[in-house]
Order: structure tokens, then sequence, then C-alpha cells
């Protein structure tokens, strides 16, 4: 039997997943609060739903991918939502990055109504999204999991089943943790290599293939030293899962210095006008706070 997929939340990353799923050969229901990106779905050959719940009752398998705890819990709970379109198999999927007992409270109510959660958030940036090699971290039923396989191998290259729902929400919590550190650690490197007289971009050549090397160093560093500062993954965003992050470091008591203060750095990137920037542009704080700018090649 070929599988029917809705996908609900077509935005940076979102309609990327959704065109690869496309792609692989699926019939996809779209619903998206703004009809720019469903019309632009549609042309392509997917088919427009206009509420959470017709997509449900159209689909095998239904994915979100959504700003926040609450944005999910609107779009699957609320009027119209994916439950009121729920039927006995339905698998549902949330890509968004949310609270760990939001993804465990919804799977709650959907399991009465014969659905089985997966909880998915995704890393790899929309460089990923488009390119289909994200990493999603997966928490729920493994037998939802190996009937949904084929579709996340899609959207995806790395697929860990981290463990019961809500355990893929966790490894996001700790997937940001790292992201944090390393856009803010990118951004002190950048600002003193160049204010302490040395040339950053041959100092990021000198330093990717040791013990600095990683993904950030790889992908980001041209990027700045041309200016470019647009998303990639919005700086709000960022702020967002590590509010998320604190939040559940505060439930199970878990002291997080670094985080802490990283924390700080992405709300301070809200208050000066530079929610919509990709998270590398945190170099901007540092910027502000060294009274130094990142020369342009």
């Amino acid at each position: 039997m070929t599988l029917k997929i809705g996908y609900i939340g077509l935005g940076i990353m979102g309609k990327p997943m959704a065109r690869n799923i496309m792609k692989a050969g699926y019939e996809v229901v779209v619903h998206n609060r703004s009809r720019e990106s469903v019309n632009e779905l549609v042309s392509e050959g997917a088919i427009e739903a206009h509420s959470p719940a017709e997509v449900a009752r159209q689909v095998d398998i239904v994915f979100t991918n959504l700003p926040d705890s609450p944005d999910v819990e609107l779009v699957v709970l609320g009027e119209q939502g994916i439950i009121e379109g729920a039927h006995a198999g339905l698998i549902f999927i949330d890509n968004s990055t949310i609270k760990p007992a939001t993804a465990r409270m919804i799977g709650g109510r959907l399991a009465e109504n014969g659905v089985q959660m997966l909880d998915a958030p995704v890393s790899g940036g929309d460089i990923g999204a488009i390119n289909g090699t994200l990493t999603i971290m997966v928490g729920g039923p493994a037998k939802a999991l190996e009937k949904a396989m084929p579709v996340l191998q899609a959207i995806g290259k790395t697929i860990t089943h981290v463990g019961d729902l809500g355990d893929g929400q966790i490894a996001k919590a700790a997937n940001q943790i790292m992201v944090a550190a390393q856009m803010v650690a990118m951004g002190e490197l950048l600002i003193l290599a160049q204010k302490a007289g040395a040339d950053p971009q041959k100092v990021v050549q000198a330093i990717r293939g040791g013990a600095a090397g990683c993904w950030t160093l790889d992908n980001k560093p041209q990027r700045l030293f041309e200016g470019n500062r647009e998303p990639g993954f919005k700086a709000y965003m960022q702020a967002k899962d590590l509010g998320i992050v604190m939040d559940t470091a505060r439930e199970y008591g878990i002291p997080l210095p670094t985080t802490s203060v990283n924390t700080q750095l992405f709300n301070a990137m809200l208050e000066m006008g530079m929610a919509e920037l990709d998270n590398s542009a945190v170099l901007g704080v540092i910027e502000a706070l060294a009274g130094e700018e990142l020369h342009i090649a």
C-alpha cells in the first residue's frame, strides 16, 4: 500500500521537507497559514487542504513543522485541529522543536483517539532540509517508526530512535546546547582573530581541520565573510529553543552555566533587532561588545 502523507507548516524547513516527500513519490496533502507556500507546492503536484482536520482525514501519516509548543498544541488539539480528523491507524509526526512535556501531553490525547505520535525534531538547517540530509531524533512507538521510516528517509540522512515519546525533544534540546555554543564560539574567535591582527579567514582554515573542527566552521564562516547574515535558522528560533532548554533544565534541577550565558546572548540579538537573521549572526552581539565589526571580503 502506498502511504498518503500530510504536511502542515511550510516555512523555511517545512516546505523543502514536504517537497522531498513528494519527490520520493508520495501523494502529499499540504496546509499552511500563509497560502504562498501552499500554492507553490500545489503547482508542483501537492493537494491543498484548508484545515489540519481536513489534512488528517485524508492521510495515513500527518507531519507538522511549527514554531513553538503552543502552535503545535493548537494545530493538533484546537478547533479544526488534527484530532478532529483523527482516524484509527493515523500516525502523527511532529518535526517541530517543542517542550518534551508538551509532546507527551499531545501524544496522550491523540492515543485516546487511536492515533500514534512520534516526536521527530530535526537538525541540519535549511541546507539539510533542501538536500534531504537532516538528522532526525525520534521518540515514540517503534511500530509507528517502522511504518514511517521510508517517508523519514526522504527527508533525513541520520534517523535515530532515541526512546519513548518526548525523548526526541530531549535529544533536540541537547543538540541546541551544542549549536548555540558553536555559534557563539565562532563569533568570538572571528573577532578575536581580527582584532588581534590576524586574518580571520586564514585562522578558520588553520583550525577547522583540527580539534576545533565542527559543522559550524564548515558551513557558516564563508557566508559571514561575504556579509550574508540571512537565515538559515532564524535567531529568534534559536532563542526559543534555548528557552526550552532552560525550562527543561529548571524542571530537572540541572545547572547549565555556559548555556545560560549563550541564552542571554541570543536574547540580546532579539533586543538589538536581529531576530530574523541567521543564528550565526550572534556574531553581531560579539561585535557590539568588542567594538569591532567583521571585515567583509
